[in-house]
């Protein structure tokens, strides 16, 4: 049988006039991470970075939706999936830190 992620991550650039860029969509904190954690070349001027949370194939709201430079309440929010066991707190831990190094880098413009 084979398990299919039920959570998607969809990383995004934002421009300063509200343009969006979808960067990448993981399936997984570790991907999310490893891939999805990077400024696109082709967006000029970028001001923020958002990561949204979603259940695909739904028509319901996101699940979550946290933008840089802090991404409030991502932690507390994440809280609800590492009950379910949809992700782990070493995880959750992971992606704080790595957002906060992540958003130490500068944003590129082409």
């Amino acid at each position: 049988m084979m398990l299919f992620r039920r959570l998607y991550w969809v990383a995004e650039q934002v421009q300063r006039d509200g343009r969006s860029h979808v960067t990448g969509i993981y399936t997984s904190i570790q991907d999310l991470i490893g891939k999805g954690l990077h400024w696109c070349d082709e967006a000029r001027e970028p001001s923020t970075f958002r990561l949204t949370l979603v259940k695909p194939d739904s028509f319901n709201c996101p699940l979550g939706v946290w933008e840089s430079p802090k991404f409030e309440g991502l932690r507390e929010s994440l809280d609800q999936f590492v009950k379910s066991n949809e992700y782990s707190q070493e995880e959750c831990v992971y992606l704080e830190r790595e957002l906060q190094q992540f958003m130490l880098q500068p944003a590129r413009a082409s």
